[in-house]
C-alpha cells in the first residue's frame, strides 16, 4: 500500500538546487586549522502552492548534487505543510550514505526551504509559525581572522562594538605566542566594556589550552571556543573543570545529528552549546538541540549564517545569542533582500515578510554561479 494522503494538501511540486562560490574580501582567511579564500552556498528553492520557500546551507557542490539525484525525488509530491514527515524520511534515506557531514548538510537546506515555504503558504512570518519565545536575539559580532594583520583585526572588532554589538569574537590557534598578544590587540580595541570571545577551531593540544586560557585571563576572555579537537569530549570537560573563574567553554558547531549534542551535554564539555541549522538537518534539527538544552537547561548559541538563524533563533527557548559571522553576514546582504542588520546589538525579524523574509537577488546572484 502507499504512504495515504490527503486530497486537499498542497504538495511539493520542485525541489530546484542551485550553488555559488563567493570569494573572500580579501585575498584569503584563516582560523586556527584552516585557509580558505571561498565560500560555497547551496541553495534549494522549494515550490508548492504557487509558492516558493528558500533554503541553504555553506557546504560544497557535492551536497548540491546529492540534493538533485537523490533527496529532491523523495520530496516531490508530498505535503508541504508535513515538514517533520518529510524530514524523517530524509533521515532515512541516507542510512547508507552516513547520515553526518555531506548528508546532513543536505538535508538543512531543504529543511529550511520547506519551513520557508509552510510559512509562506500559510502567509505568516517564520517565527510566528514556530512560536516566538523572544522579540528580538542579541549578536556576537565573529571574524578576527588569523590571517589578519593586527590593525584589520582592531580595526574590524571595534567597529562592531561602536556599531552597539556588545561582544566579539576573534580566530586563534596559528601561532600560541602571537595570538596573546593578538587577543591583547583586540582588548584594547573593544575597550573594557565589550565581551571578547576566542575561537581555536581545534587547534590546541590540552595542555597548551589550559596555558593559554590563564594567560587570556589578563584580557578578560569570556568565551573559550573549541580549544581542543571538538571529538575529545574528556579534553573539552578538562577545560570546562580547568578554566578561570568567568571563562566558558563552548562547542557544537560541527554537530550533525541529535545525538552529537547529545553526548557532549552527558560528558560535561560545554558551558555553551553551539549548534548550526545549515549543518544540524535544519530547523527541525535546530528545535530537536533546543528540547535537548531546554531538558538540561544548558544554553544555546547559533552558528554562523546569521539571515537564516534570526527567526528560529528567536523561536528557539535557550537560544543565548547569534553569531554575526563576518563572511556570512557579507554574503547574505549580497544575494538576499531582505536581510536584516544588528540594530543596537540586536537583530529583530521582519514581521512584514512571510517565511524567513528573503528573497534571492537573481540578478546579483547570476555572477557568482556555478550551477
Amino acid at each position: 500500500m502507499g504512504r495515504p494522503t490527503r486530497s486537499d494538501a498542497v504538495r511539493v511540486d520542485e525541489v530546484a538546487v542551485s550553488t555559488y562560490r563567493i570569494p573572500t574580501d580579501a585575498p584569503e582567511e584563516s582560523d586556527g586549522t584552516y585557509i580558505w579564500s571561498s565560500t560555497t552556498l547551496v541553495l534549494v528553492e522549494a515550490s508548492g502552492g504557487g509558492v516558493t520557500g528558500i533554503g541553504y546551507t555553506y557546504a560544497d557542490h557535492s551536497t548540491a548534487r546529492l540534493i538533485h539525484d537523490t533527496l529532491a525525488d523523495i520530496v516531490r509530491g508530498r505535503d508541504a505543510m508535513a515538514t517533520a514527515e518529510i524530514w524523517t524520511a530524509l533521515v532515512a534515506s541516507v542510512r547508507n550514505l552516513g547520515r553526518t557531514g555531506i548528508a546532513s548538510m543536505a538535508i538543512s537546506a531543504i529543511d529550511v526551504a520547506l519551513w520557508d515555504l509552510r510559512a509562506r503558504l500559510l502567509g505568516l512570518p517564520l517565527v510566528s509559525l514556530l512560536g516566538a519565545a523572544r522579540a528580538e536575539v542579541p549578536v556576537y559580532g565573529s571574524g578576527g581572522f588569523t590571517s589578519y594583520t593586527f590593525a584589520e583585526l582592531e580595526a574590524q572588532l571595534g567597529a562592531w562594538v561602536r556599531d552597539g554589538i556588545s561582544k566579539v569574537k576573534m580566530k586563534i590557534g596559528r601561532d600560541a605566542a602571537a595570538d596573546i598578544e593578538r587577543v591583547a590587540a583586540a582588548r584594547r580595541a573593544i575597550g573594557d566594556d565589550a565581551e571578547l570571545f576566542v575561537d581555536a577551531n581545534g587547534a590546541y593540544s590540552l595542555k597548551q589550552a589550559l596555558a593559554q586560557a590563564e594567560r587570556f585571563v589578563d584580557s578578560s576572555v569570556t568565551w573559550f571556543e573549541e580549544p581542543v579537537y571538538h571529538r575529545d569530549l574528556s579534553g573539552l570537560r578538562f577545560c570546562r573543570d580547568h578554566a578561570p573563574a568567568g571563562m566558558e567553554i563552548s562547542a557544537g558547531e560541527y554537530g550533525y545529528a541529535p545525538d552529537t549534542f547529545a553526548r557532549l551535554i552527558d560528558a560535561g564539555a560545554v558551558d555553551v552549546l553551539q549548534a548550526d541549522a545549515t549543518r544540524c538537518e535544519g530547523i527541525t534539527g535546530l528545535l530537536i538541540v533546543d528540547s535537548i538544552c531546554e531538558s538540561t537547561m544548558t544554553p544555546l548559541s547559533t552558528h554562523c549564517a546569521p539571515a537564516l538563524h534570526t527567526h528560529p533563533a528567536c523561536a528557539a527557548k535557550r537560544v543565548r545569542h547569534v553569531e554575526y559571522f563576518h563572511d556570512h553576514a557579507r554574503i547574505e546582504r549580497m544575494l538576499f533582500d531582505g536581510v536584516v542588520v544588528p540594530r543596537d546589538g540586536m537583530l529583530v525579524p521582519d514581521l512584514s515578510r512571510p517565511g524567513l523574509g528573503l528573497e534571492l537577488k537573481h540578478a546579483d546572484a547570476r555572477a557568482y554561479a556555478t550551477s
